[in-house]
């Protein structure tokens, strides 16, 4: 019989629960198999699994309860507020207790982002798995509790008060490019959707329908899975369509969105695999077009890819698929899910989020180096000589006049990195969760992603003016 042999310690913390109106225990759960998700909301691991949680959740929805636990890994997700608006974006139905000082982590003994507790309906842990690939590890074990406890099991379906909240015009916005007009197209990434505006920020087209999907066709037809970074290329609108794995195509002229690369799958390759083959983006963050080629930060195998416009065939570029901060050439090179690319000269720029550090690579020698940041669990928020800089999970990086300016995310902040000092500074402060930057008509437009946001900054002062989002009539 599939039975746990050591009780499984109660999952109370000093720091709240959320996603629900009450606190729960594994003693008030007996009767039920529950499954106990460790993770940490800026893990792109753990996003990876959340589609599985919510197939396992709607399999043995009769059964099973889903618990998280946030044990977070940088501060700013320790915080009650941050990670309700993580459990917004992500679509979380099932209650989350706040693990912020890894109580619960330490007494079941995980080790790593994401893992996952299986616990029977006698309130004894089954086992745990580390890593991706939750369903189909775990749905056979599932199954196997569920037929040999079957005379115990509670099959009364438990309803949880799940959070809402009021969708604004833009609801968590992601990454943000301009045509050659001076047009802006803004990923509206919680609503699935593209949107153009002009820089008085009223809505010119709208490119989706807004429903969570992946279906090719006219604007109001196509659907996207939290879009994100973009390109363009002549009349051809690239997108990083990210919880889709894969690239889409917008043909601006005939107004039809295509997939240009990516089945809807992960793909995984690491070390010397795959480097002279064909491969699919695994959750692509942030495009960048350099000559001929489109630079994809594939934020979930740690890598950046690169895609051949005539042909549209993508093939690895740098990084081994190892998450680390390793310098050196191309596929010796480590990071650590780049969220964020900017180019000078012949030097693609990297927003290496995990790290919180920035990278460069040398497109033509094929160098990777790392002007700011020291490692995987090196971060904070200080400015000044870059020996002594930190950041907070840096997700998008801009380029102007040869300075790095950095949406420095968990901080809030927009910093800027003077190259020719090694020196970097903050120019200003009190966004949520800035994700992009833009630098148009001598303004930079950045994105605050959890506050749903857009604003323009004066870079002498600092003043943040808001863009207000309105449909143009």
């Amino acid at each position: 019989m599939l039975t746990g042999r050591v009780n499984a310690p109660e999952i109370q913390t000093a720091h709240g629960w959320l996603n629900t109106d009450r606190k729960w225990s594994i003693k008030e759960l007996r009767g039920k198999i529950v499954l106990l998700d460790f993770w940490t909301f800026g893990c792109i691991n753990c996003q990876h699994i959340v589609p599985d949680l919510k197939r396992l959740e709607e399999e043995f929805k009769d059964v099973l309860v889903v618990i998280g636990v946030h044990s977070a890994k940088f501060e700013a997700e320790k915080q009650n507020e941050t990670i309700k608006q993580a459990i917004l974006k992500f679509g979380i139905k099932h209650p989350v207790v706040n693990d912020a000082d890894y109580k619960l982590w330490d007494q079941y003994g995980v080790k790593a982002w994401p893992t996952i507790v299986l616990i029977d309906p006698t309130g004894k842990v089954v086992g745990q798995h580390a890593g991706e690939g939750v369903y189909d590890k775990v749905q056979p074990y599932i199954k196997r509790l569920r037929e040999e406890f079957k005379d115990v099991l509670n099959y009364e379906q438990i309803n949880f008060h799940v959070e809402h909240s009021e969708s604004p015009i833009l609801y968590f916005p992601s990454k943000l490019i301009n045509d050659h007009e001076g047009n802006i197209y803004l990923s509206d990434s919680g609503h699935n959707r593209i949107l153009k505006l002009n820089q008085q920020g009223h809505i010119l087209e709208t490119i989706g329908s807004g429903e969570q999907g992946f279906s090719d066709g006219s604007y109001t037809e196509a659907t996207f899975y939290e879009p994100h970074g973009m390109a363009l290329h002549n009349d051809i609108l690239y997108i990083a369509d990210a919880k889709n794995n894969a690239i889409r195509k917008v043909d601006l002229q005939h107004k039809m969105v295509s997939t240009a690369a990516g089945t809807g799958e992960l793909d995984y390759y690491f070390m010397d695999e795959r480097t002279q083959e064909p491969v699919n983006p695994n959750s692509p963050w942030d495009l960048l077009i350099y000559k001929q080629s489109m630079f994809i930060a594939s934020a979930g195998n740690h890598q950046i890819l690169r895609m051949d416009l005539e042909t549209e065939q993508v093939y690895r570029f740098a990084g081994s698929g190892r998450e680390a901060l390793t310098d050196g050439r191309l596929h010796d090179a480590a990071f650590n899910q780049p969220s964020g690319l900017a180019r000078n000269g012949n030097v693609l720029y990297v927003a290496d989020a995990e790290a919180s550090a920035i990278r460069t690579i040398n497109i033509d020698n094929g160098t990777v180096l790392t002007p700011l940041g020291r490692g995987l669990f090196d971060f904070g928020d200080v400015d000044g000589d870059v020996d002594d800089a930190l950041l907070q999970h840096c997700v998008g990086v801009e380029i102007i006049d040869s300075d790095v300016y950095i949406a420095d995310t968990y901080n809030g902040k927009i910093k800027v990195l003077d190259l020719s000092r090694n020196r970097i500074r903050t120019i200003t402060s009190g966004l949520h969760e800035p994700n992009d930057l833009l630098y148009l008509n001598g303004k930079l437009w950045v994105t605050s992603t959890n506050s749903h946001q857009l604003f323009k900054v004066d870079l002498s002062t600092g003043d943040k003016e808001e863009v207000a989002i309105t449909v143009n009539s």
